[in-house]
């Protein structure tokens, strides 16, 4: 069974899944602007909603940090860049594959 984590890199707007401590996937996320940053520090995955309707994509993840979660996007032009409300952006077919391999509970540490 893999122990699955995830380490959301600010500095290079990537998302690295880990099993253990190995990198197997790394995604690129659009994240928080200057005035609505994203939060650095450790979360856990609290909740997962498929399709959850406009601005949030294919699916969203919320964090145990209230109001704040990972989620797909309507815009994919928007991944890369410093454009949300603090939440972590992904490309839909991304969010969905990383949905699929990472239970309620995983880990995720977001670091500046």
């Amino acid at each position: 069974m893999p122990n699955y984590r995830i380490i959301v890199d600010l500095s290079d707007r990537q998302l690295y899944l880990l099993d253990d401590n190995i990198v197997v996937r790394a995604f690129p996320v659009g994240i928080g602007k200057m005035l609505t940053q994203t939060p650095a520090g450790d979360y856990a995955i609290i909740n997962k909603q498929p399709n959850p309707g406009g601005p949030f994509g294919a699916f969203w993840m919320g964090l145990s940090k209230p109001h704040y979660g990972i989620h797909g996007t309507n815009d994919p032009s928007s991944i890369g860049k410093e454009v949300s409300h603090g939440c972590i952006r992904m490309h839909n077919e991304d969010v969905l594959t990383l949905a699929a391999l990472v239970p309620i509970g995983t880990r995720v540490t977001i670091r500046p």
